[in-house]
């Protein structure tokens, strides 16, 4: 029986789609994203093997069957709405859905993050994680800060900052190999990579006519490319805002004064281009403790 029920999320999207005759309107009031609100209309039309809704420019209107379905949906959700809930304390309790590459959340944003809380202790923040190159919708957040070349139609995105990026290794792993004076003694090591950070760009600044490596550890995750670095596993890439508390406490030390001035990826913060005044609230601090003056 459970695989035919629908999921209520997608139920609730489709009974304001419908009183509203706009995604955006619904989505607002649900406080969600319009691509959001599509994907849930979606997910409830491919559950149903039905078209709920016909689309002309941005109106809809509700196709025969999406009529007779939203009687059925409306009086379900009145029935879970009027049943009653003694113990339940309800609030107009104001949230903001953030997703992060979880590098950006760890070493970037919470240290920042008290500042927020302090100048808006009403809004409630949610933080979600992505794996950069990966997960490219918005879904169901408010807000995203991606790490990419920044290149994302229809969405407006705001560029947090560019980091050059060099190479970086533990005392104990350089203890165990040749003596590395010049970046062309690299040949000896163990390059680890990763399709966030990858060599070939740091090669070239450094003289080096090499491929990008195509063998070795591959780790698409900053944070724990440099926790593979700490650990001794080999030399990788990084950047000042992720290694600097490791290289103060000599945990890694870097590499030769090479760098990649402008690194192919950078952070970006994204979103739709309509959103709430406290999404607004948010995206404005970001780009205050970023000392962002323009895009």
């Amino acid at each position: 029986m459970s695989n035919r029920l629908p999921p209520v999320h997608a139920l609730s999207a489709f009974e304001a789609a419908a009183r509203f005759n706009s995604f955006a309107l619904a989505a607002d009031e649900l406080c969600i994203t319009p691509s959001a609100l599509s994907h849930r209309i979606r997910l409830l039309e491919e559950h149903l093997c039905e078209r709920l809704f016909t689309r002309d420019g941005r109106a809809v209107n509700l196709t025969e069957f999406g009529r007779r379905y939203l009687d059925v949906v409306r009086n379900v959700l009145r029935s879970l709405a009027d049943f009653p809930l003694p113990n339940k304390v309800f609030t107009d309790q104001i949230r903001i859905k953030i997703t992060l590459p979880p590098t950006f959340a760890r070493y970037i944003f919470l240290p920042r993050f008290k500042q927020f809380k302090q100048l808006y202790p009403d809004i409630e923040i949610e933080i979600f994680l992505f794996v950069p190159l990966y997960d490219l919708s918005l879904s169901e957040s408010d807000v995203e800060v991606r790490f990419g070349a920044g290149n994302y139609p229809n969405l407006i995105t705001h560029k947090l900052f560019v980091e050059p990026a060099f190479a970086v290794a533990s005392p104990a792993y350089l203890a165990s190999i040749p003596p590395l004076k010049t970046p062309a003694d690299l040949k000896s090591a163990y390059l680890l990579r990763s399709a966030l950070e990858p060599w070939q760009p740091w090669f070239e600044a450094a003289g080096l006519a090499w491929p990008e490596p195509n063998v070795g550890l591959r780790i698409d995750d900053l944070g724990l490319l440099l926790d593979a670095v700490k650990l001794g596993h080999g030399v990788g890439l990084s950047r000042t805002h992720f290694a600097e508390n490791m290289l103060r406490q000599g945990e890694v030390v870097r590499l030769f004064d090479v760098e990649v001035a402008s690194p192919p990826h950078a952070y970006y913060l994204v979103h739709e281009p309509n959103i709430r005044p406290e999404v607004a609230l948010f995206i404005d601090w970001m780009k205050s403790s970023f000392h962002l003056n323009n895009d």
